[in-house]
């Protein structure tokens, strides 16, 4: 008699965790209730270092008095951009810290 499809599945699964090592079985089972995490982590910093490097030359034109009524709104906003994503970094590490 053959085995039902999820009879099938089941002994399937527990080959594969029986195969993979721990580590990586737990590896992949991060990235599975995740996906592109570490893209996102990623793109968080990306996003963050250039908001860091605007608000440098913002400051710095600032600290210049040139043109200080577009600058200001400016600095701010990469100053805005610069918190965004630390608290965004900040939060997928706790995210990846329950699992």
């Amino acid at each position: 008699m053959a085995e039902s499809p999820v009879d099938q599945r089941n002994s399937n699964s527990k080959n594969l965790r029986q195969q993979l090592s721990r580590e990586k079985y737990a590896r992949l089972k991060a990235e599975a209730q995740a996906p592109y995490r570490g893209l996102r982590k990623f793109i968080y910093l990306a996003f963050g270092a250039s908001g860091f490097v605007g608000a440098l030359i913002f400051l710095a034109q600032l600290a210049a008095g040139r043109d200080i009524t577009s600058t200001l709104p400016n600095f701010a906003l990469q100053i805005g951009v610069v918190a965004l994503m630390v608290w965004l970094f900040r939060w997928e590490q706790k995210a990846e810290r329950k699992n």
